[in-house]
């Protein structure tokens, strides 16, 4: 078997949620790698400035604005890319919300809304792109594309005040293992990232100088919170050659937490 390790050099590689946060870190960290990169996410202005950091990496990037919610017009994009590329090698899918509500208070309407992007977005993402991917001629090693969603450490544990966004993130696990038992036979395979808590827009006032912060940082043998960068190795091996037989895993990148116990 030939294949080139850790490469994804002029891969295509789509980032859904890639403009900011943990997305915008590996939508960077794959163009500098070399892929051919497109960013996409449901905020205009930061498409836009997602669209001037990827000039700096040449002119074979592209940015769009995308509403994950919207199977029609999911469809139209992942097309929209293959057309212009002519294949898709890669996506990362990175789009999801938050809630923080004490269960008891919790609106329906809001924990609709979680599930419909977190959830019901990460399929409607996945069933166009792999709809794309599986009609492909797959590489030397048999792949046709590979699928990566960002997941949670509330894919496996509790967090309070978060229900929607911990029963969403559970439902990511149960899409990543159905989809990998469906599509790795035909050449797509699927896996996630459950990435500990990394300090960005949705997640900072929670854990910024708080308790439930502090608490974190106590139960995580590291000692601190991630560095957006730091998920980026993991997201750019599930899309090399060097990940050929890794399907249906969730990866935690969370400095010990998971592991800890008394």
């Amino acid at each position: 078997m030939s294949y080139t390790p850790l490469d994804v050099k002029d891969k295509v590689v789509v980032v859904t949620g890639g403009t900011s946060g943990l997305g915008r870190a590996v939508t960077l960290g794959f163009a500098q790698a070399g892929a051919r990169v497109v960013a996409a996410s449901s905020n205009p202005d930061k498409v836009a400035a997602i669209a001037a950091e990827l000039a700096e990496f040449g002119s074979h990037h592209h940015a769009a604005p995308l509403d994950v919610t919207d199977p029609d017009g999911v469809q139209k994009f992942f097309q929209m890319v293959a057309d212009k590329y002519g294949r898709i090698d890669s996506l990362l899918h990175a789009a999801g919300i938050m809630k923080r509500c004490l269960a008891v208070d919790l609106a329906i309407a809001d924990f609709e809304r979680v599930l419909k992007v977190n959830l019901t977005g990460n399929f409607i993402v996945a069933q166009a792109a792999g709809r794309i991917m599986l009609k492909q001629s797959p590489d030397h090693l048999g792949i046709r594309g590979s699928i990566t969603s960002i997941a949670s450490l509330s894919s496996f544990v509790s967090f309070s005040e978060v229900i929607a966004y911990s029963v969403s993130k559970a439902g990511v696990n149960g899409i990543t293992r159905g989809l990998a038992n469906e599509w790795t036979p035909l050449g797509v395979r699927v896996n996630a990232i459950a990435p500990g808590v990394f300090p960005t827009e949705l997640n900072r006032p929670l854990i910024d100088g708080t308790p439930r912060g502090q608490w974190i940082k106590a139960h995580t043998p590291a000692g601190r919170f991630g560095d957006a960068d730091e998920i980026v190795g993991l997201a750019i091996y599930l899309a090399s050659d060097s990940a050929s037989f890794t399907s249906g895993q969730t990866i935690a990148v969370d400095g010990g937490f998971l592991a800890k116990g008394v």
